[in-house]
């Protein structure tokens, strides 16, 4: 079983983080904050969904890696109870787009099909995080590794 003792800061100093990151992106206007994966260590990019309630875009920088022509994240809201909106969001449509190094990309969510595509890229993450499993252990549900798939603009 996965060590739940592992550290995690505090839940408003995470969101205190998360803030600071979204701020430093735009005031920067989008030249700090987002970059792509270095072996051994993932990237963030932006990614914006569409509100399931508002209808209105709604942006998220997430930490990934890709896998082959792929970005892969997880749903893990900073690892506490419940679904990540962004990820509410996609499920009820799961057409967005993300950002790297200035260029838009549109892409396609799906959750990674159980078994070996999940177990395949959940180990890439563990690669990336030895942790990833006593972090994971603190939420009440699983965490659902989410595929960025390419997509035609339009």
């Amino acid at each position: 079983m996965a060590d739940k003792n592992v550290f995690l800061p505090p839940r408003p100093v995470m969101r205190a983080v998360w803030s600071l990151h979204r701020g430093i992106y735009r005031i920067s206007r989008g030249r700090l904050g987002l970059k792509r994966p270095q072996p051994g260590r993932e990237g963030a990019l932006r990614l914006t969904t569409t509100g399931r309630r508002s209808g209105q875009p709604r942006s998220v920088i997430v930490a990934y890696f890709e896998d082959g022509p792929d970005q892969v994240t997880l749903a893990m809201n900073g690892w506490g109870a419940g679904e990540p909106a962004w990820w509410l969001n996609l499920l009820a449509e799961p057409d967005a787009t993300t950002e790297v190094d200035g260029r838009e990309r549109p892409v396609r969510a799906r959750a990674a099909t159980p078994g070996a595509e999940h177990d395949r890229l959940w180990q890439r993450w563990r690669d990336l995080d030895p942790k990833l499993d006593a972090y994971a252990a603190r939420r009440p549900t699983p965490t659902t590794v989410v595929i960025l798939e390419p997509r035609q603009r339009g």
